[in-house]
């Protein structure tokens, strides 16, 4: 009789064990947590956002009566150079998570540091664009063309600029000991977002200045 006691006591046990890791993990039934699930949705419906904004665009591009054209103002070669710095950031994000993976605190925020430098410096090619733009004769209202440029490039500006204010907050989080929870899934999901906002420039940068109108 104490022998079936002793067994049933831990088969209880282990079923307390077992039910507690089904819940401790706060997975969803597609295997991510809640969390990530949460950002892919999010992402999700960034994704449906600039496709209609690119859409609009492309409708738009050949509208330039009035003002310049694609083919007059664009500065490719500097626009590529400004690409080329924002492909680079989400190598240092990816440099960033795998710290973050390893609990290396000090060469996670280094990495976020260096990614939020080279968005802002992105975002800093991008206002030079627009000024020297304004100054060539294309104000938002100018044309269609300017208008659906600006709002889509420009929109996907703020967005960048958004994920730099995100990764340096990230950074004085993790330098306060801040994150209650997954440290490397926090990183991660801003990673992302940013790597994200990397692939929408990349179909941008080829519809809008590579594909003459």
């Amino acid at each position: 009789m104490a022998d079936i006691a002793v067994h049933d006591a831990h088969d209880a046990h282990g079923h307390d064990d077992h039910g507690h890791d089904a819940h401790g993990g706060h997975t969803t039934s597609t295997g991510l947590s809640n969390n990530k699930l949460a950002m892919w949705l999010f992402l999700g419906s960034e994704c449906l956002l600039f496709g209609g904004l690119i859409s609009t665009y492309m409708l738009y591009r050949g509208r330039h009566e009035g003002g310049p054209g694609p083919s007059q103002i664009f500065d490719v070669p500097l626009t590529s150079v400004s690409s080329f710095i924002l492909l680079m950031s989400s190598l240092t994000m990816v440099l960033a998570v795998n710290s973050a993976k390893r609990k290396d605190d000090r060469n996670t925020n280094l990495w976020l540091v260096v990614t939020a430098l080279l968005g802002s410096l992105f975002v800093g090619g991008q206002v030079y664009e627009f000024t020297s733009f304004y100054h060539e004769g294309l104000g938002f209202t100018t044309s269609l063309f300017g208008s659906s440029f600006y709002t889509l490039t420009g929109f996907h500006g703020v967005h960048v600029t958004l994920g730099v204010i995100m990764l340096l907050s990230l950074v004085g989080i993790i330098n306060r000991d801040r994150i209650t929870g997954d440290k490397a899934e926090v990183v991660e999901m801003i990673g992302l977002y940013w790597h994200f906002v990397d692939v929408v420039w990349v179909v941008i940068f080829t519809l809008v200045y590579l594909i003459p109108s």
